[in-house]
């Protein structure tokens, strides 16, 4: 599957891939960042962004999109940073494909089964299909009924575009992502990564529980866990800076 991404910089490589319900352009502004120092890719997946839609969402679909996508551009070998399904997607590169990948980092996700966190967004994403909405602003009254917090409904709403005849729809394939909900929930699988990796955790998210060590250090055994203070979830947005300046330190370790 041909993959719609973004490239800025230059210098060694680095690939970027987003979470569930995101685009590479969550990323815009920390890829210009990094791309003082490298090549930075930063990719739609599968079902999101303007990549094109596919009802597999299993972890080893999504890996071979992004080998696929290295051996178009001639990418022999590269960092590849993910945050939460990208973090899970870039956990199953390292562990099926070792020798393409320099170093690992992940966003705020540990390679752990997880119990069903979007059931109320996929309520809420279907309902606004089904309410014909003509504008954002609609569309936001919708959501507000399944889901509270004001920054997740803005986040969700860069996923509604327009068709030709100007009619509303969800970019991401909300049908396909919701029916293979169970293989994202699961954890990746393959041989032990055993180059380094460091795993960025918000203090203020549940995703990354210490009870979860164990399970990172089985399948990332040089793995660091870093917690960032005062953030949640989405930890890159909340704190660029001192996300920027962890992930750079970890980068230039020789």
């Amino acid at each position: 599957m041909e993959l719609k991404f973004d490239q800025v910089g230059q210098g060694p490589n680095l690939i970027i891939i987003h979470g569930l319900f995101g685009s590479a352009s969550n990323f815009r502004t920390l890829a210009k960042q990094f791309g003082e120092f490298y090549t930075v890719y930063s990719l739609d997946l599968r079902n999101h962004g303007a990549s094109p839609h596919d009802d597999d969402v299993s972890f080893k679909a999504m890996a071979m999109d992004v080998i696929e996508f290295m051996d178009k551009h001639d990418i022999e070998q590269a960092a590849i940073m993910g945050h939460s399904l990208g973090g899970k997607v870039t956990m199953q590169i390292a562990l099926n494909f070792p020798e393409r990948v320099s170093k690992v980092i992940i966003g705020d996700i540990a390679p752990v089964k997880y119990p069903h966190h979007h059931d109320r967004i996929f309520d809420g994403l279907n309902a606004v299909m089904k309410a014909d909405v003509s504008s954002r602003k609609e569309a936001d009254q919708v959501l507000v009924d399944y889901i509270d917090i004001p920054a997740v409904r803005l986040f969700l709403l860069t996923n509604l575009s327009r068709t030709p005849d100007k009619s509303l729809v969800w970019r991401i394939n909300v049908k396909g992502l919701e029916q293979g909900y169970e293989y994202i929930t699961q954890k990746p699988v393959g041989t032990a990564y055993t180059g380094p990796s460091i795993f960025i955790r918000g203090e203020l998210s549940d995703y990354v529980k210490e009870e979860y060590f164990p399970g990172i250090y089985e399948l990332f055994p040089k793995a660091e866990i870093v917690t960032l203070e005062n953030a949640g979830h989405w930890l890159h947005a909340e704190k660029p800076k001192e996300y920027m300046e962890i992930a750079l330190n970890f980068l230039k370790r020789t």
